[in-house]
């Protein structure tokens, strides 16, 4: 079978490799999308902190059952995504149903091998029949169930005035399904063409450029109430830590972002207004299903979001097309 296989930081090669054979409780997948994102790239680049090399990536997955256990519930021939999430089952929080939290995860295309390949071999439990969802709209379930959670980990409801910072894919993410929950959005970032793209495609409520304004802007909106929950989806400390300053008195803060700092914030103002802070990591199945429904209720604009693609065979040359800014990727997924 072909993958497309990261050799060390700024090598792709399509190679052959023997066709997998699933053990026990697993399923055999013929992967047919592959949703390009932030962590691929990292890889590419050799900024990701957790990776060996070679690896081959891709977790972002959607595609068709091969072959399944019997009794497994899965047929072959069924349309499939995949949760990349490959969780223990023991550790307390497993115990507690917080796999997205795991000791001991394991993430498909990131601590062993993903899905840039003709097949793959997975738990049957990470393995979600779609029924009639496009496979392109598929492969895009796993980058639209971060945001999903996220949102539900700020209790958002249509009561809430919601700062979403940061409009990349996961910050977008967040924006459709704030949206969905009715709230009143805003939107901060410091490209003024994300910004407007969040507003005309997404639905954003207001817009917010990130300069040294945004604070005085932010509190004039708002009659200086601010916001009752701000989520960040930068991955950018400086913004991370800017952010406390916008939730408003008994408010939350999402921590969408992750990064290898220390986050530091003032503690007299985080108790004067009883902040809430939550930290977002993956998602979770409810918030996979989550994006499903609210695809097929026509809130998710996926053909707006799935700006590029391309074939397995050509991911080399795509790969460094699509880093370049001006290529204008918001979702890009190679085809096989």
């Amino acid at each position: 079978m072909k993958v497309l296989i990261c050799d060390e930081p700024g090598k792709l090669s399509v190679i052959d490799r023997p066709e997998p054979k699933p053990g026990p409780g697993e399923a055999l997948v013929r992967i047919r999308r592959v949703g390009i994102c932030g962590t691929d790239f990292h890889i590419f680049q050799g900024k990701h902190p957790f990776l060996e090399y070679p690896r081959v990536m891709g977790h972002e997955l959607s595609g068709t059952v091969e072959s399944a256990p019997e009794g497994s519930g899965l047929q072959a021939g069924q349309n499939v995504y995949i949760v990349p999430y490959l969780s223990c089952g023991r550790c307390v929080a497993c115990r507690k149903g917080i796999t997205n939290a795991c000791q001991n995860i394991s993430v498909l295309g990131v601590h062993k091998d993903g899905g840039m390949a003709e097949l793959l071999c997975v738990p049957v439990g990470n393995v979600v029949p779609v029924g009639d969802t496009p496979l392109e709209d598929a492969a895009m379930t796993e980058f639209l169930a971060i945001g999903a959670h996220g949102v539900k980990r700020g209790g958002i409801s249509a009561q809430d005035r919601v700062l979403v910072v940061g409009s990349g894919p996961i910050g977008m993410s967040a924006i459709i399904f704030a949206k969905a929950r009715g709230a009143h959005v805003t939107v901060m970032d410091m490209r003024e063409d994300r910004l407007a793209f969040t507003q005309d495609r997404l639905g954003a409520d207001a817009l917010l450029l990130a300069n040294d304004e945004a604070e005085a802007k932010a509190a004039a909106a708002t009659d200086g109430d601010f916001f009752d929950a701000v989520i960040d989806c930068t991955g950018n400390l400086a913004a991370m830590q800017r952010g406390f300053g916008f939730v408003g008195h008994g408010g939350r803060y999402v921590l969408v972002s992750v990064v290898r700092d220390n986050v530091t914030f003032s503690d007299p103002e985080f108790h004067k207004r009883e902040t809430t802070l939550f930290a977002s990591r993956n998602a979770q199945p409810d918030d996979f299903a989550e994006v499903v429904r609210q695809m097929r209720a026509g809130k998710v604009p996926t053909q707006a979001l799935n700006t590029h693609r391309g074939s397995l065979s050509a991911g080399p040359e795509l790969f460094r097309d699509w880093l370049r800014p001006e290529a204008g990727v918001i979702k890009a997924i190679l085809e096989i």
